[in-house]
């Protein structure tokens, strides 16, 4: 099956760009890799591809070396509002002002939320 975006949005946090995609899957596997390859080709000078993904008894989560532990954080957003088949993928273009652990974590988790909302609030 070929994955489905079901929302994105983007936050700029002085000056590095957060550009989030939230997607529908049916399989970790295939789909965390397919999803993998669209970020990889369209934000191609992103520092970093962070993710969650939950799909039945199956979780994964990936930092790609990123500090604040991002996967983590999304991995909890997932949780938090009980999205069971989705994932969330995450593409960092670094602005050139280090932000540090705590602030990479709220980016991330305030770039994530964003678009979860975003998205519950328009199939409501």
């Amino acid at each position: 099956m070929v994955v489905k975006e079901v929302f994105a949005g983007k936050l700029v946090v002085r000056k590095s760009k957060f550009f989030a995609h939230l997607y529908k899957i049916d399989n970790i596997i295939s789909d965390v890799e397919e999803v993998t390859k669209i970020h990889n080709k369209k934000y191609k000078k992103a520092a970093h591809h962070c993710y969650a993904v939950k799909c039945g008894e199956e979780s994964d989560q990936r930092n790609d070396g990123e500090v604040g532990s991002p996967g983590r954080v999304l991995m909890e957003l997932l949780d938090e509002y009980n999205l069971d088949g989705y994932m969330i993928m995450i593409s960092r273009k670094f602005g050139g002002i280090k932000l540090g652990q705590g602030g990479v974590a709220r980016a991330f988790r305030d770039t994530g939320r964003g678009v979860i909302q975003a998205y519950l609030e328009s199939n409501s």
